[in-house]
């Protein structure tokens, strides 16, 4: 038989998985969907919210999981039946002998290659990639050092959210000029959590308000006779 060796290894994934869900019991799915039931818990009442996160992130990748060998399961039947009625390796939408190279690669191929449905390349790209590159373009200059304006960072962030992140009286409440700090030197010069113990001890982060800073240092060098 041409096939026999792909029928073989088709048979040999088939007993894997069959095995893999009898190991697991389709991976606890069939326990039910309570996270209760699927944890062992008889109550989720004293639980910490972060572990019935973690409990339903579990759920959900044991869902994706079953689901994925489980279509592959059906692909793998499918293409047994088709060795059996004499129509494995023929294209389904254009009616070619599909390559040895590409069944020995994907056994469970029904098209040659130029048929394939997948062959379009998703450009759909995360809606935060445009957000960020937004605060990237207008909080990183040309420069070498990589500036961070992190209280105006924040402000970008917040604004995505329907409630206001901000209280009054915090140090993040200034919406007129956005500096955040009594003196504009403040925004670049720091000290640790002890606070100022000497002017060794206190860093400037390289940042915009910094290098504005600088220019208009330079800037009066320069206007000096």
């Amino acid at each position: 038989m041409k096939y026999e060796h792909l029928k073989r290894q088709l048979e040999q994934r088939k007993q894997e998985i069959m095995h893999e869900f009898d190991q697991n019991d389709h991976y606890g799915l069939n326990r039910g969907f309570a996270s209760d039931t699927s944890s062992g818990e008889l109550s989720q009442y004293d639980n910490h919210p972060a572990d019935s996160g973690t409990e339903l992130f579990e759920r959900e990748k044991d869902i994706a999981m079953n689901g994925h060998l489980k279509e592959e399961l059906s692909d793998i039947e499918y293409s047994l039946n088709q060795m059996e009625e004499g129509t494995y390796g023929i294209c389904e939408v254009t009616g070619k002998e599909i390559p040895m190279e590409r069944l020995e690669a994907l056994p469970t191929a029904r098209t040659v290659k130029e048929a394939s449905p997948n062959q379009e390349i998703s450009n759909d790209r995360p809606v935060e990639e445009e957000a960020l590159t937004e605060m990237e373009d207008k909080y990183y200059s040309e420069h070498d050092d990589n500036e961070f304006n992190q209280p105006n960072v924040y402000y970008e962030v917040a604004s995505f959210n329907e409630n206001s992140m901000t209280y009054e009286g915090s140090s993040i409440v200034d919406e007129e000029d956005n500096t955040e700090y009594v003196e504009e030197y403040e925004q670049f010069v720091s000290t640790d959590i002890e606070g100022y113990r000497g002017a060794d001890n206190v860093n400037f982060e390289r940042n915009v308000e910094y290098d504005e800073f600088m220019d208009e240092q330079n800037q009066l060098e320069d206007e000096q006779p």
